[in-house]
């Protein structure tokens, strides 16, 4: 159906708001699309990977195509399906955290966990991040009357989960031993961009943004706290236990694999 642009004095801040709110999808796509894509044509990755990992890609690609389509739908204001679109939405975060769940567990128990990660850190801090971003989605969802609050929330929750994409982008061997933290650090680049343009277009920083840091820091200090002590510990023996992964010293950095590279095995 053919549109007839507004002039640009009539575009109001709300509309420049969704704008904003799109471009933002659209980098955090990007990101993952790169991260995964260098992945695969440096030859660290494989579709010859088990059945999981594939499944596991399927939902979080599938994810940032949600996202890319729900702030499409905003910001042309077609909210009759942004709405139906939330609510498949909700139930696919949940299907994300499964899948996710079986392959992190998996990768501990066959001792396969990236060489550059402790594999006591690794299965504590990988669920922590997903329940991060699964809460603030669901709470994204739950403040969907307060537009302002729901659009915000929904893409600090993205952010927040960019940490794979960075971890592929990023020279992660280099990083060790603060590999992971240093991919969490980078997801940070989304919400202070955010931030920066909230405080020159509005005047002040919209709270939602320190929401996210607040949640990023309170998860990480989490898992750093869990890892390293006896809880960690219990959790990680009693999750590898007559697999492969027990005799993997749960805090000590693994071997770089020497046979072909399969994501995920």
């Amino acid at each position: 159906m053919a549109t007839v642009a507004a002039p640009s004095a009539s575009v109001t801040p709300m509309s420049r708001e969704r704008r904003f709110f799109l471009i933002m999808a659209i980098a955090m796509a990007l990101t993952v699309v790169a991260g995964f894509s260098t992945q695969l044509a440096m030859g660290r990755s494989s579709f010859g990977s088990p059945l999981r990992v594939h499944v596991h890609a399927v939902l979080f690609m599938g994810w940032v195509a949600i996202l890319l389509l729900q702030t499409t739908f905003a910001a042309r204001q077609s909210m009759a399906l942004h709405r139906r679109l939330g609510w498949v939405g909700a139930g696919w975060v949940a299907a994300m955290i499964a899948a996710a769940l079986v392959v992190i567990v998996a990768m501990a128990r066959n001792g396969t966990v990236p060489f550059f990660f402790r594999p006591q850190q690794f299965l504590i801090a990988d669920p922590m991040n997903l329940v991060a971003f699964a809460g603030m989605t669901w709470a994204a969802i739950s403040m969907r009357r307060r537009t302002d609050w729901h659009a915000r929330m929904h893409l600090g929750a993205m952010a927040l989960l960019t940490g794979p994409a960075f971890g592929r982008l990023l020279p992660m061997p280099l990083l060790a031993p603060y590999a992971f933290e240093a991919a969490g650090l980078a997801t940070l680049i989304f919400p202070v961009a955010a931030m920066i343009r909230d405080k020159r277009v509005l005047g002040r920083v919209h709270p939602a943004w320190m929401v996210t840091v607040a949640v990023f820091v309170a998860y990480t200090a989490a898992y750093e706290l869990i890892a390293y002590s006896p809880v960690g510990a219990s959790i990680y023996s009693a999750v590898t236990a007559g697999y492969p992964g027990a005799s993997v010293d749960g805090l000590a950095f693994p071997p770089p694999p020497t046979g072909p590279l399969i994501t995920g095995r």
